[in-house]
């Protein structure tokens, strides 16, 4: 089924980007436009468009008298919120899961050490709403709106240190925390240690606590990994 707004071409792309990330075609694999026109039903120039968004991914690169071929792996843009998405609904997804979470570990504690030196009255606001509705959603099974004030907050801190490096990494961290949702890499209610240490994470930085919003940024990294250790092994 077409996904809604995205058009035909979105239909070939959650096909043929997740067969791509899960290695089902090589690198150095040729994909001839003409026969995956022909396998999905497409016109040639729905599959184009499709390609061309393919190799802003890095996924793959057109050359002439070739067809269009399949990169290696190092050489695919694995900041790509799309890429990540399809990597982590692979068989790859702990080894994924492990690595960008590893990714956030080395980022979110310095961020978070900015943000209590930078952040605005509003964001330091925002910062405690979302912690608010992450303890109201804590409980009773209802992970997907955790999940959604959980990806604020990360948000709001990658935003507020005042780095626009870490604040390009929002989308980064929206897809590994919805990965982790959508694939059950969570226990049925968060973890009561790791919502109460968001709460702490907000009043830190809000206090101007550069060194405290660092060393409990850590602690939620490092309560992410154990739970990994646990659930995706």
């Amino acid at each position: 089924m077409t996904t809604p707004g995205r058009g035909l071409h979105g239909h070939v792309l959650d096909t043929l980007g997740p067969s791509i990330t899960a290695g089902e075609y090589p690198p150095g694999s040729v994909l001839r436009t003409d026969e995956l026109a022909q396998r999905f039903d497409v016109s040639r120039s729905v599959m184009r468009e499709a390609v061309r968004v393919l190799e802003s991914m890095h996924l793959v690169e057109s050359r002439r008298r070739v067809g269009v071929t399949v990169r290696p792996k190092a050489e695919w843009n694995v900041y790509d919120p799309q890429v990540i998405r399809w990597r982590l609904a692979g068989a790859d997804r702990p080894h994924q899961l492990r690595s960008l979470t590893v990714l956030r570990s080395a980022i979110e504690p310095v961020a978070a050490g900015l943000a209590a030196r930078h952040a605005t009255a509003e964001q330091c606001a925002e910062l405690t709403e979302c912690a608010l509705g992450m303890v109201a959603h804590s409980r009773g099974h209802r992970l997907e709106g955790y999940l959604l004030h959980d990806i604020a907050f990360h948000r709001v801190i990658l935003t507020a240190s005042g780095n626009e490096m870490f604040a390009r990494l929002g989308d980064v961290v929206a897809e590994v925390l919805a990965g982790r949702t959508q694939h059950r890499i969570m226990f049925e209610d968060p973890d009561p240690a790791a919502v109460t240490l968001h709460v702490r994470l907000a009043e830190a930085i809000r206090a101007g606590d550069s060194t405290g919003a660092e060393q409990l940024a850590r602690g939620i990294m490092a309560g992410a990994l154990r739970e990994l250790d646990v659930l995706a092994p």
